[in-house]
């Protein structure tokens, strides 16, 4: 998938070390390089709050490790350009530099690393690439452990032809059993048991089944007990009669006809979807304009929505998304331009939007993030304390694992930006 992409709703675009070790070096064995690191060291502050690092390519998602010592980011280029891959970041001692770029076949967007830390999943356009991680940060041997090639799909999208699934994000079930990959352009999540595949080497890959979701399903987000897969949808299917109140993004005023209707959440039951995924959807909600990621709260209890083509974040009550749809909306808050990314923060009390921007005229146009207080939710306005400078189309967002650096990728400008969220001051929006 590519940012020259083109559909009815606009373009698509979307360690360390410790001390004694020498700068560059890196030991033959990854697990002797996990064994010397210190994770303190890895989550060293920098000396700014906030750290730009280039990379070689348009970023997509960034994955750190558990100790925070190693960051990957799924990267594409064009074709004559730098390899599309995956970087290796190495933090230590408060600094972030690229190690190396593990080329792929097509560059991947979303990724996922499975629970045991040992393989990194991403999805590429039709395709799913599975990639060692141990041989990633010790640069020895092949990196890549395999691809699968998704089922084929020809359809269409409006009115342009679709001749792949466009597999865009990926997630994994804490036991690393069951990994679920979203296929943007085939309206559809396919359930694939990872266990099966790990055993046979990767040489097959087990499709146990088929979720049908609304038009461009991306967000892959588990909730907390594993009970409820969420997803959103950017259009609602044509079959569940929704009305049409959205107007085409990045084609400017004039176009002041709404052509299709609101995005949804879309809400799965993980068990069922084990066994019978076709009929494991259990709820589907309005949620606003070209709904796009989603991310839940530490509790479970809130669901936090970008609603692209609303500039809006929408809060909901996860309960409710099941049980009381009609009421389920908590709150809606007005961002920046076309949000996309979105992450929760400071254990649940904040909520960071990644504003993207991506129909700016330059593509290199200097973005941010709003910053959002969760207990304010429902007044609006008053819940957002602040923005945070960003680069071009800053487009995901991770947090490490100690909860205080936030990783974004600078889409247009090629940058992984660090933002140490203890230190970084707050602009008025």
């Amino acid at each position: 998938m590519t940012t020259q992409k083109k559909r009815f709703m606009g373009w698509r675009v979307e360690f360390g070390l410790i001390a004694c070790v020498a700068a560059g070096l890196l030991t033959t064995a990854a697990s002797r390089l996990m064994a010397q690191a210190s994770a303190p060291a890895c989550n060293q502050a920098a000396s700014e709050p906030i750290t730009f690092v280039d990379v070689p390519g348009h970023p997509f998602t960034p994955i750190p490790t558990t100790d925070g010592c190693w960051i990957f980011v799924s990267l594409s280029n064009p074709k004559g350009g730098p390899p599309s891959g995956v970087g290796v970041l190495r933090r230590a001692g408060g600094t972030t530099s690229l190690v190396r770029v593990i080329a792929t076949d097509g560059g991947p967007t979303g990724m996922v690393l499975t629970h045991d830390g040992k393989v990194l999943i991403g999805a590429v356009d039709d395709r799913i690439v599975f990639l060692d991680t141990a041989r990633m940060i010790s640069g020895e041997g092949a990196a890549v452990l395999a691809y699968f090639r998704e089922p084929e799909y020809h359809g269409e999208l409006g009115e342009m032809k679709v001749t792949t699934p466009g597999a865009v994000y990926v997630n994994v079930t804490s036991d690393d059993r069951w990994l679920f990959v979203s296929d943007e352009w085939a309206a559809r999540i396919n359930v694939i048991d990872l266990q099966k595949a790990q055993s046979s080497g990767f040489k097959e890959v087990f499709i146990v089944g088929v979720i049908p979701t609304g038009g461009l399903p991306i967000a892959l987000t588990l909730s907390p007990d594993e009970r409820y897969l969420y997803t959103t949808a950017e259009v609602a299917d044509k079959s569940w009669g929704w009305p049409n109140e959205c107007k085409p993004e990045g084609q400017g005023p004039s176009k002041a006809k709404a052509e299709y209707p609101q995005g949804a959440v879309v809400v799965i039951d993980v068990a069922r979807a084990k066994r019978e995924a076709a009929k494991s959807v259990i709820a589907k909600v309005p949620s606003g304009c070209s709904a796009v990621r989603l991310a839940i709260s530490p509790k479970g209890d809130r669901a936090y929505v970008t609603a692209r083509n609303a500039d809006a974040l929408l809060v909901f009550d996860t309960d409710k998304l099941v049980h009381d749809p009609e009421h389920a909306l908590i709150g809606k808050v007005s961002v920046g331009r076309s949000p996309v990314g979105v992450e929760v923060a400071d254990g649940g009390r904040k909520v960071v939007v990644a504003n993207s921007n991506r129909f700016a005229a330059a593509d290199n146009e200097k973005q941010n993030l709003t910053v959002i207080d969760t207990d304010k939710i429902a007044s609006g306005p008053t819940a957002v304390l602040g923005v945070i400078p960003a680069g071009g189309f800053p487009r995901e967002l991770r947090l490490t694992a100690d909860g205080q650096t936030l990783l974004v990728t600078n889409f247009t400008s090629n940058t992984l930006e660090l933002v140490d969220l203890t230190r970084v001051p707050l602009q008025p929006r």
